[in-house]
């Protein structure tokens, strides 16, 4: 039995287990607001792999509060205005199909549905971009190459021990966060089962470089090529600088060569350089629990579905932000009980939703859409094609053009929001509608130029008072300083954010999601922050008048 040293176990606020983008993410909400953390990774995330590929709305939204979405543009591989394009063939050398523009919603310029547009970029380079503002954070120790090897944990903390190049030792943390992946040996050591469905087919990828691979076919830039031929149907796109590309499938035979099927997929006579490849596994599962006392698991450690709409690293950087800032409270202070307890509550059905969506957008991935019909020459195979690109379209969109999931999510019944008795947007995978009904992410709005209303919320809570209510700010902010609550008051009377909000006073929290809204505070404001900092579980339902 080896012997664990411990003669002084090192000591933070939080250990974070994985130092992908979620563990990351999880760094910078905790170490901008004070936090002490140190961040362990078994790996040295160094490969070509591109895992995700894109950053969403939300997720550069979240970027953009942290003052680092330019950062991330500037380390676009293919530029921040190269289009975002779909383009759906038979094969490169093929008969085109269907075209979805500005998919995912990457197209750069102001939009009046929120503040940054995606960005289409490998995910090592969104983990540089991270990496390198975990840097400038003195509150976070980050340390490669050491591994998770066992927890235990009191009332007061945990102690986990890990191993690195110097042996074993312990590290003493108020809260862990298990953001270590598919495979978490966090979630493992904890003893939660993943329930659903597992396996849902395997995967070919291969991520070569080919020079002028660009210049071979006839259907100008995009960031998708899906290729519906009977043979081999596939997806493949550039990736990076260096003519560095990824191609898709999935094998029929254990034995299928990558380079080979890119060869027919395409149908180009490629010698691509290989750059790495392998196999990987859909599966639509989520932990039967997302804590366990102090330890919590976020990302792919509790949720995996098939990479269908580009969700998975978004939702992971999801939970972090609503961990983060929970946890911040807590060991600040401030923070109640109900506090984190809400995580699950609120991001269990959020998962559920973007699992839905991409289990649907599965059933129609390249292998199911490919039919030998789209390849017969002459006018009976004009005529199917015809009918088929609409089709290919429409279909699609589901997958593409995701606002409405993306930007729609709320956090219904949830204890630390205060219902108003108003009726929540509709729900549509691609329709947003923006509302400040309490729970939903605060609807965007520009100032000025590059000057977004999500600008001036405040680090902690935040009362934006879009028309007169006097005396009551004052009284709020009373509240918040006798409980050490950070609140920023806002005022900013217009009619239109009046109307855009629903109410005269708006409580939104440190996520940028509606709290509670109403047109004057309630006789008892303090009952009212108790329940929004968690410290208090019940709370009358209809808004005061």
């Amino acid at each position: 039995m080896e012997t664990v040293q411990t003669s002084q176990a090192r000591e933070c606020d939080v250990l974070i287990v994985g130092a992908g983008p979620v563990g990351l993410a999880a760094a910078i909400e905790l170490g901008q607001r004070g936090v002490r953390c140190i961040v362990i990774e078994k790996n040295d995330r160094v490969g070509h792999a591109p895992r995700a590929k894109t950053t969403n709305v939300r997720t550069c939204e979240h970027l953009r509060r942290w003052g680092i979405a330019g950062a991330l543009r500037e380390r676009a591989p293919l530029g921040v205005d190269y289009p975002s394009t779909i383009q759906f063939a038979t094969r490169m050398n093929g008969y085109p199909l269907a075209r979805i523009e500005n998919a995912f919603f990457c197209k750069p310029g102001a939009h009046p549905l929120y503040a940054e547009h995606a960005q289409w970029v490998p995910q090592y380079l969104l983990e540089e971009t991270l990496r390198a503002h975990v840097a400038t954070l003195a509150q976070v120790d980050l340390r490669f190459n050491t591994r998770f090897e066992s927890l235990a944990q009191d009332e007061d903390g945990v102690d986990a021990v890990v191993s690195d190049g110097n042996g074993q030792h312990t590290i003493r943390a108020r809260y862990v966060v298990g953001a270590d992946g598919a495979h978490s040996a966090v979630r493992g050591a904890l003893g939660i089962d993943m329930h659903g469905r597992g396996a849902l087919a395997r995967h070919r990828m291969l991520i070569f470089r080919m020079p002028g691979l660009a210049d071979m076919h006839d259907f100008g830039p995009a960031v998708m090529y899906w290729l519906l031929n009977a043979e081999v149907p596939a997806v493949l796109g550039p990736l990076d600088r260096d003519d560095r590309w990824y191609f898709s499938f999935t094998p029929k035979r254990d034995d299928d060569d990558p380079v080979e099927m890119l060869r027919k997929a395409t149908g180009l006579p490629l010698e691509p350089e290989v750059l790495t490849g392998g196999d990987w596994t859909a599966h639509e599962l989520v932990a039967e629990r997302y804590r366990a006392g102090r330890v919590f698991l976020a990302g792919d450690a509790c949720h995996l579905h098939p990479p269908y709409g580009g969700y998975g690293m978004n939702l992971g950087i999801g939970d972090a932000v609503d961990l983060g800032w929970k946890m911040a409270a807590a060991l600040q202070g401030w923070g109640g009980p109900a506090l984190l307890d809400s995580y699950e509550t609120e991001r269990r059905p959020v998962h559920d939703r973007f699992i839905q969506e991409a289990v649907i957008n599965y059933a129609t991935a390249s292998e199911r859409m490919a039919s030998s019909g789209l390849e017969q020459p002459g006018a009976e195979g004009d005529a199917l094609r015809r009918e088929a690109g609409p089709r290919i379209a429409d279909t699609k969109q589901r997958e593409f053009r995701t606002l409405g999931v993306v930007l729609g999510y709320r956090y219904a019944g949830s204890p630390i929001v205060v219902p108003d008795g108003s009726a929540p947007p509709p729900e549509h995978y691609s329709d947003y509608v923006p509302s400040a009904h309490p729970g939903c992410r605060a609807p965007h709005a520009w100032l000025g130029e590059d000057d977004a209303l999500f600008d001036h919320f405040g680090a902690g809570y935040t009362l934006l008072v879009t028309a007169g209510a006097p005396g009551q700010a004052d009284a709020l902010a009373e509240a918040a300083r006798a409980v050490d609550m950070p609140l920023t008051v806002l005022a900013l009377p217009d009619a239109g954010l009046r109307e855009l909000y629903g109410a005269n006073l708006i409580l939104i929290r440190p996520d940028q999601h509606v709290a509670w809204r109403g047109d004057a505070l309630p006789g008892d404001p303090r009952a009212l922050l108790d329940t929004l900092r968690g410290a208090s579980r019940e709370y009358p339902l209809a808004r005061a008048a």
